[in-house]
């Protein structure tokens, strides 16, 4: 059974080639070469010193999550207070993997799981804001008659492998007493994934909004039978920064951290421009975007704080990402489980005032 596949929505696109990407970093500068060389730590402090704007480059994907930060841009937040971003857009985090890795990207988007993966490499690197959580996003859809994820045994499920929704999947057939042994993965990404079990040519597939509403709307015989809202800090997306980078370049990172942290009030305060910002980036419409906003939490500076830096909260990360990465090993995807306590850093976001 093999699903074709489209190009959209590729933030969620597999995570393959990670381990590839980041061993071949001495014999390939990155896959998609960034459009002009960024600040490096050595020169930046002396453009600081002079007074001028910082240099800095986020290397992301095309992904709803990213709206404040196309805000921010967009709404000079970041020239206000003297950085100078450079955005650039990778159809897959793992192809900015050797940019960032070789110090061509100072900054980058991954998810939680690629984190994890980055560190257990040896990657230097700390956690600054996070960008978005999902709530409900990502889905298990399932026929009616499939009462419970225990009746997944047996079954054929559609997920792209290596993908985002390859570990989320892993993780909530652990919680049944299943693994991946107890069922037959069938290789497919999330769009093609929902059109099958649309089409009745699955019984189980792993997709997310939009394509999951869709399939939903059209196929009776099924249902969301498990979503993110039930595992809210397994999946969310991350801005990193370089260790050394951050080191050499302090006011650069509280700059990128409070320029998008405004970006996300302005969402809040004036929904209808900043939607009209954020669509335009992304090629959809306004109301769309506004929909699907719906299925993610962009965290503002409180719940930043509490995901980053607040031990007792629920929210801290540390734990769900130690969690995984002591999962990701059992499940042979990292040889080591890193040490996760120093990647954390919410001084930037407890700075702000």
């Amino acid at each position: 059974m093999n699903f074709s596949k489209s190009n959209r929505w590729t933030r969620r696109q597999t995570l393959w080639m990670m381990t590839g990407a980041i061993a071949g970093v001495g014999l390939h500068a990155c896959a998609k070469p960034p459009e002009a060389p960024s600040a490096q730590s050595s020169s930046s402090p002396a453009a600081s010193a002079a007074g001028g704007p910082v240099s800095a480059s986020m290397g992301i994907t095309t992904w709803i999550g990213n709206t404040p930060l196309y805000i921010a841009q967009e709404k000079g937040y970041f020239k206000d207070l003297g950085l100078d971003l450079q955005i650039k857009v990778f159809d897959t985090v793992a192809q900015a993997f050797p940019a960032f890795t070789s110090g061509q990207l100072d900054g980058l988007a991954p998810v939680t799981s690629e984190a994890v993966t980055l560190a257990s490499k040896g990657v230097d690197f700390k956690i600054v804001t996070v960008e978005d959580t999902s709530l409900g996003a990502d889905v298990i859809l399932a026929r009616n008659s499939i009462q419970s994820i225990k009746d997944f045994k047996g079954k054929k499920i559609a997920v792209e492998l290596g993908g985002i929704g390859h570990f989320f999947l892993l993780q909530i057939l652990a919680e049944a007493g299943l693994t991946a042994k107890d069922v037959t993965l069938v290789n497919t990404p999330p769009d093609a994934a929902a059109a099958a079990f649309q089409a009745g040519n699955i019984e189980i597939a792993y997709s997310y909004s939009p394509f999951s509403d869709k399939a939903i709307a059209a196929q009776k015989d099924g249902r969301v039978i498990y979503s993110s809202k039930q595992m809210p800090t397994a999946i969310a997306d991350l801005y990193i920064f370089g260790t050394k980078f951050i080191q050499a370049n302090p006011k650069a990172i509280a700059a990128f951290v409070e320029g998008n942290l405004k970006g996300v009030d302005f969402l809040k305060t004036n929904r209808k421009e900043g939607l009209a910002i954020g669509a335009a980036k992304l090629k959809l419409k306004p109301e769309e975007l506004d929909e699907q906003l719906k299925g993610i939490q962009i965290p503002d500076k409180a719940l930043n704080v509490a995901m980053l830096g607040n031990a007792n909260s629920d929210q801290y990360l540390l734990k769900p990402m130690t969690k995984l990465a002591a999962f990701l090993k059992d499940q042979g995807q990292i040889q080591t489980v890193p040490d996760l306590t120093k990647v954390l850093d919410p001084q930037y976001v407890t700075a702000m005032k």
